[in-house]
């Protein structure tokens, strides 16, 4: 359950920075939106494995330097991402200000035993409830 938790968490996160990338950015934020979409958008593959995981990981840069321990990657395009911020539904500090979908997802763990740059990863394909704070402004 904690895990879960976690997940949800860490994809609301991550939508999070996507709504940055909603608006006219600045520099910093349309690197941080760009980074974003490299990190966690893939909308032509339905991921699911580990083999998927570790070419992903490698190949979106994830791999150089050391193993990042945990990447979800999105398998939707990015019009479908956007189209959670049609409708706001309450969020936990009572505002109508979240915006609910549900997404094909693949996270992807670091196995522990690897070392950069060979990371081996597990993969977990599963369909998300994604809550995105605010898409500021954006419907």
């Amino acid at each position: 359950m904690a895990l879960q938790q976690t997940q949800v968490f860490l994809l609301f996160l991550l939508l999070s920075l996507l709504g940055l990338g909603l608006v006219q950015p600045s520099y910093g934020q349309d690197r941080m939106y760009q980074r974003f979409l490299r990190q966690h958008v893939d909308p032509d593959e339905t991921g699911g494995n580990d083999g998927y995981c570790n070419l992903m990981m490698q190949r979106r840069k994830m791999t150089s330097h050391q193993c990042k321990h945990f990447n979800t990657f999105i398998h939707e395009d990015l019009w479908n991402i956007r189209s959670i911020c049609t409708t706001n539904i309450q969020f936990q500090n009572g505002r109508m200000n979240c915006h609910e979908g549900v997404e094909m997802v693949t996270d992807c763990r670091e196995t522990g035993s690897s070392r950069a740059p060979n990371c081996r990863y597990r993969a977990k394909a599963s369909t998300t409830r994604m809550c995105v704070l605010s898409c500021f402004g954006h419907v």
